[in-house]
């Protein structure tokens, strides 16, 4: 089934792409379980490869199950063309190594993921392609920055893990001006809360291992954008770079995933709006960073370009980094673990688990702060997750020691 912009976003993730009477009336979509594909003639292989006629040729490259995610996923997100690669650092790796080369420069936000952070100061610094991070929470900040050897704009909203936004519309603006692409990691978001593509971003790419799969049995990254730009990822990021080919079982759970995306998401946003008003109620927590909250500092952004609050919050906790290790520690329900976007509510200390890469001088230089702990508030009953909380908040176990 084809479907347009006009027909409502669940209905896509369930529809879009896939008519049951073009297989056998099967009502889930096959999975295809391929390495190669055979072809009807020598010139019909010929005229694949050349590029002459659209067809599959070998799995690294296309594959019916994970074609069908990327049309679904672009639709979704409102882009021309999707890729599917084995995981979210591939989608972000592929990407970099398309658009990328020595000489290049790529303007980054202050915070982010602590592997891609990771990447960009190891990874793409080694092969002569300078990193500067900018605080993209101000759009004069990129202005006075950006110069013509500024290739890329990179950033997250919100990020990972202090939840800052950036305004999509205005960045994005700011990098087209200067003929640089804007690239949104919209993980955190979903499609179902944000669309960067809408407010002017070039490509959007997505850990698929949280929301979008959202039951935490799989590694998977999904990139969107134009036909144009998706084809030179496609065949030069993953087919010739990276090699992050997503296998089409997983490729296969995602589009399951899709199918409660709208549903999960709504969820997650409504109970994290409840854990939220409680955290800033509580006298060990110092700041709740949540877009959901009246008094979040960036709430006209978050209005801006966010549908909901999300289901991610972070909470910073007067008694520092003891403080946020004693907290997970004293936990039962909530479980400590690392990703997002899944069934279960898990939680993490960023200082010493996902940006554990940073330097404490980075941490500090980039607003993650000792004491600083991520939420990623799951399915289970709100009440449940708030009672957990506060047994494990009870004073004093949460003061730092000397």
């Amino acid at each position: 089934m084809t479907t347009d912009s006009k027909t409502g976003f669940a209905t896509r993730a369930i529809h879009h792409g896939y008519d049951p009477l073009d297989e056998h009336g099967a009502l889930t979509p096959p999975l295809h379980l391929t390495s190669t594909f055979a072809f009807d003639t020598a010139e019909q292989g010929g005229r694949r490869f050349a590029g002459e006629e659209a067809g599959h040729i070998y799995t690294r490259i296309s594959n019916p199950t994970t074609a069908l995610l990327e049309d679904r996923m672009a639709s979704l997100e409102g882009a021309e063309a999707g890729v599917a690669t084995a995981s979210g650092m591939g989608a972000i790796t592929s990407v970099m190594w398309t658009f990328l080369k020595a000489g290049d420069e790529v303007i980054t936000d202050k915070t982010l993921y602590g592997c891609t952070f990771a990447f960009m100061r190891d990874g793409l610094s080694r092969f002569g392609v300078k990193v500067t991070h900018v605080d993209l929470s101000d759009p004069q900040a990129l202005a006075e920055a950006i110069s013509d050897k500024t290739r890329m704009v990179y950033f997250e909203t919100p990020a990972n893990p202090n939840m800052r936004l950036v305004d999509i519309a205005a960045i994005s603006a700011i990098a087209k001006r200067h003929n640089a692409l804007s690239v949104v990691d919209n993980t955190y978001a979903t499609p179902v809360i944000t669309r960067p593509i809408e407010h002017g971003a070039d490509i959007v790419l997505h850990s698929a291992t949280k929301y979008l799969g959202g039951h935490g049995d799989l590694i998977a990254g999904i990139v969107v954008g134009s036909a144009e730009h998706m084809h030179e990822v496609r065949m030069v990021g993953v087919k010739d770079m990276t090699g992050a080919v997503l296998a089409p079982f997983n490729a296969h759970l995602i589009l399951r995933g899709l199918k409660t995306l709208e549903m999960r998401v709504e969820r997650h946003a409504a109970s994290a709006a409840v854990v939220a008003d409680f955290l800033t109620t509580h006298e060990q927590v110092d700041v709740v960073h949540y877009p959901g909250l009246e008094g979040f500092a960036q709430r006209d952004v978050a209005k801006a370009q966010m549908a909901l609050g999300g289901g991610m919050i972070a909470f910073e906790l007067k008694g520092g980094f003891q403080a946020g290790i004693n907290l997970m520690n004293r936990l039962n329900l909530i479980r400590r673990a690392v990703s997002l976007g899944d069934a279960e509510t898990l939680i993490q200390h960023p200082a010493s688990m996902t940006h554990s890469t940073y330097t404490a001088e980075e941490r500090h230089a980039h607003g993650i702060s000792d004491g600083l702990v991520r939420l990623s508030v799951g399915l289970e009953t709100p009440a449940d997750i708030i009672d957990d909380l506060t047994q494990a908040l009870k004073a004093p176990h949460l003061q730092s020691v000397a």
